[in-house]
């Protein structure tokens, strides 16, 4: 049962949220372009590069959490 991807994948969007809502209140990103943005990474995600997206993100936070500090 491997369960990182989920954990990987739910971190990802909770990381991506605060990065946009940061965006809008901070540095005057607009509504509309943080719309279209959500909508691009929609269909990004159901084309068929998804899998390739999906396979590198994967891999770097693999990368990441094998470093050591």
């Amino acid at each position: 049962m491997e369960v990182i991807p989920v954990a990987l994948s739910v971190s990802a969007v909770l990381l991506f949220a605060i990065i946009v809502f940061l965006l809008i209140k901070k540095a005057g990103l607009k509504g509309i372009h943080a719309l279209v943005c959500v909508l691009f990474g929609f269909y990004l995600a159901s084309s068929n590069i998804a899998p390739t997206i999906n396979d590198v993100t994967s891999s770097v936070a693999g990368m990441i959490s094998n470093l050591s500090f």
